[in-house]
């Protein structure tokens, strides 16, 4: 049993930090190459030709070289950048209180596990030896509790601002053709991508390295206390997501009703006045949403695994290489991102619109075939040939290929979801453009079929998932489980750069249309956009595929944790849980949507009030009050996020205080079995909804146009679909996969509480 792997301990000390910095550098310079683009007065650049920089713009009969409209991008950027910098600091502020409550909440829980004696105490797995006291757990789970909240909200924050820095340039690029826009949409995302998975990777390393000092051999309590990196995250991402999320799509839900149905002008026409907040939208929701959340799932899954491993043999042996594995898969990841994003920004050019989506595509495949090459080379170098896996209670023997199957796994699944997700939401295929063809009588029609798309694309996506349970469940138990979720998350950077582009191009469309750019840069605008919505729906699908992994891992983790021998579904504690879980999820929606709806009707009445008092509003003499709309979206989101934020997070601690550690049990698994179904439905329900409106706009078959130019009957039918699919897709969707995590996570911080003084209820009667 005592062999060691090949790469020594010092190796992996050295290997993870610096990939970590190679990542952030790899952004810097992609940040660098977007910042190229000129936003000031227009200067002709001397001729070395890489990259497209340095070309003559094509169309100077446009009078492009105008400065007025390079003046005006320049404006509408700063706008939308100010509103989504004050918007996410007044949320950070909200947020930042509950931090510090919830932080002296979980010192205050885990430092009575032992009545905050500061006495040695009997190790929980290993009875014969001594571990740190749980006030030390109490401390530093503290501690990195805090440091995953600030990590991701840093994460978020460093999306948006480079969100908002890029689209204006995007914009301009797309005078120069479809391809100069793509790289620079796709750069920015690429920035945002490997900033936050270096960040993440390099915070935890060290956080780890940190906490080793005092807690010496205790691995054990060493990697308790880590667990609360991951809770730390994903609290932060509930909030920036949900209230991300209400905020994007009251303002987006109004500008569209007023606007396009009753108004007839187009998208992001600058007369009507809810248009900067949904732009303003795109980046609180979309983006640092996005990243808070996908940085949380990240964090998850490395804690889960670390939890794990610290009481299998990894951990009992001391074997630090094999022990950062999760480490070094996350490491690997970040190289083969780097190589995957030269594909499409260095190696081939995309010049034509039909190989926008095509380029993004070849960025998962490009990303998981290296990522197994990958993967396989960690999984020989860092691991011993045979170990053993902490399963329930006894020890269970693995090979090291065994582990590299079950991160391939975890992989490969991500790349089906993701291609599903492709299949159900991008106008290319059949499903939208039967929903799209439904439009024809009417909205209701559309409707049906738009839902019955969603409740269909759940099939494949389960199945994968239910697959990849069970093959790396088989063989390493949930630490295979736990690095399955790695596995679908290692090519992180990519999926983030892919994910971030929807937005990026969403904004510069609107910014086109709002400086009064031509009708042709629009159309490539556009085109960006689809293909971005198609890419968010995939980016979507990863962050609940990898949620519900993750989700079983923490569970596993939590039952270990608990001392729980055996979860039973036929005792009357434990089915209670469950069909409680499973409840949860609808009521967490239900809250959401309630949200989106309530703030989008005062946004209605707004944008109804300006257009009938404003005199010239409607012939572009006078101009809207952004301002006033900008406010009732932020204080609608920031009022509307506080009460489902309290359901996730207050539901274990009230269930495991007052009903003990099964019972939680069962809402756990109650919870991420039906929340992974309705995540799946509502988010692709949405982008199919979206994208047959865009299909239908776009004109681009002969099928779409018998449908309608915009404004056609069929047309205000898809409009209809698109805005019942934006709280769906944006709001409720996403924030689920958070849900599903959060409620694991934090019951698997808590597991030392509830297993001590948990189950008031039972233990009174």
């Amino acid at each position: 049993m005592a062999e060691s792997a090949l790469l020594s301990d010092l190796g992996t000390e050295i290997i993870i930090p610096i990939c970590a910095i190679i990542g952030i550098v790899f952004a810097l310079v992609q940040w660098a190459l977007v910042s190229k683009v000129q936003l000031s007065t227009y200067k002709p650049h001397s001729a070395d030709g890489k990259n497209g920089f340095t070309e003559p713009l094509i169309e100077e009969g446009e009078g492009v070289t105008d400065l007025s409209i390079v003046q005006k991008c320049a404006e509408i950027q700063n706008a939308i950048s100010e509103g989504s910098t004050s918007f996410l600091f007044t949320m950070y502020q909200y947020v930042g209180v509950f931090m510090v409550a919830f932080a002296v909440l979980i010192f205050l829980f885990l430092g009575s596990v032992e009545g905050f004696s500061t006495k040695e105490q009997a190790c929980t797995y290993d009875r014969t030896k001594f571990c740190k006291p749980a006030l030390a757990t109490a401390i530093f789970s503290t501690v990195s509790f805090l440091l995953g909240a600030v990590t991701s909200v840093v994460s978020g924050f460093l999306g948006m601002k480079i969100a908002t820095y890029a689209n204006a340039r995007t914009t301009l690029e797309a005078r120069k053709g479809v391809g100069k826009a793509f790289i620079v949409a796709f750069r920015s995302g690429a920035v945002m991508g490997f900033l936050l998975a270096a960040n993440g990777l390099l915070v935890l390393y060290i956080t780890i390295n940190l906490f080793k000092l005092y807690y010496g051999d205790d691995w054990e309590g060493l990697f308790e206390a880590i667990t609360g990196y991951g809770l730390g995250g994903s609290s932060m991402a509930l909030f920036g997501r949900v209230g991300g999320g209400i905020y994007t799509k009251a303002a987006d839900v109004g500008a569209d009703l007023v606007g396009k149905v009753e108004r007839n002008i187009p998208e992001d026409d600058p007369r009507n006045p809810a248009v900067i907040a949904d732009n303003v939208g795109d980046n609180v929701g979309d983006i640092a949403g996005m990243g808070s959340d996908l940085f949380g799932s990240y964090a998850e899954a490395s804690c889960a695994a670390l939890v794990v491993a610290s009481i299998s043999s990894f951990g009992i042996n001391h074997d630090f290489t094999a022990m950062l594995y999760p480490l070094l898969i996350s490491s690997v990841g970040i190289l083969v991102c780097l190589l995957t994003t030269l594909f499409a920004t260095d190696f081939f050019e995309v010049k034509a619109v039909k190989e926008i989506e095509p380029a993004l595509k070849n960025q998962l495949i490009i990303s998981t075939v290296l990522m197994t090459i990958g993967i396989a080379i960690v999984s020989w170098i860092a691991l011993p040939y045979s170990f053993t896996i902490f399963n329930f209670g006894v020890q269970k023997d693995v090979k090291s290929w065994q582990l590299f199957l079950c991160v391939a796994v975890g992989l490969w699944a991500g790349l089906i979801i993701g291609f599903v997700t492709e299949y159900y939401t991008s106008n290319a295929y059949s499903p939208v453009q039967d929903v799209a063809d439904s439009c024809r009588t009417g909205a209701a029609t559309n409707v049906i079929f738009g839902l019955a798309l969603g409740y269909k694309s759940v099939i494949i996506p389960i199945f994968a998932i239910a697959i990849s349970i069970f093959v790396s469940f088989s063989f390493a138990a949930m630490y295979g489980v736990a690095v399955a979720a790695l596995g679908m998350l290692s090519t992180i950077a990519t999926g983030l750069a892919i994910d971030a582009y929807g937005p990026i191009s969403d904004n510069a469309g609107g910014i086109a249309e709002m400086a009064g750019m031509s009708h042709t840069i629009r159309e490539r605008t556009d085109a960006l956009d689809a293909a971005g919505n198609t890419t968010a729906a995939i980016g979507k699908g990863f962050a609940i595929g990898s949620a519900a992994l993750v989700s079983l891992a923490l569970f596993g983790a939590f039952v270990s944790r608990a001392a729980i021998s055996t979860v039973d579904v036929l005792t009357p504690k434990v089915f209670i849980g469950l069909i409680v879980g499973a409840m949860l999820p609808y009521w967490f929606s239900a809250m959401t949507m309630k949200s989106v709806g309530s703030a989008a009707l005062k946004m209605v009445e707004e944008v109804r009030r300006q257009f009938n008092t404003i005199p010239g509003l409607m012939e572009g003499t006078a101009k809207p009050d952004y301002a006033t709309c900008v406010k009732i979206s932020t204080d609608a989101s920031l009022k509307e996020m506080i009460p489902p934020g309290a359901l996730v997070m207050l539901t274990p601690l009230i269930v495991g205080i007052l009903f003990g550690v099964d019972t939680l049990s069962g809402v756990l698994a109650g919870s991420l079995v039906s929340g992974v179904q309705i995540a799946i439905s509502a988010s692709n329900t949405g982008g199919a909804w979206d994208n047959a409106k865009k299909y239908i706009e776009a004109g681009a078959s002969e099928h779409a146009r018998t449908l309608g130019p915009k404004g056609s009957d069929a047309h205000k039918a898809a409009v209809i679909g698109d805005t019942v699919g934006d709280p769906l897709k944006d709001t409720s969707g996403p924030s689920l996969n958070i849900l599903i995590k959060l409620m694991a996570v934090e019951s698997l911080v808590f597991a030392p509480f509830f297993a001590t003084h948990g189950g008031l209820l039972f233990k009174i009667f």
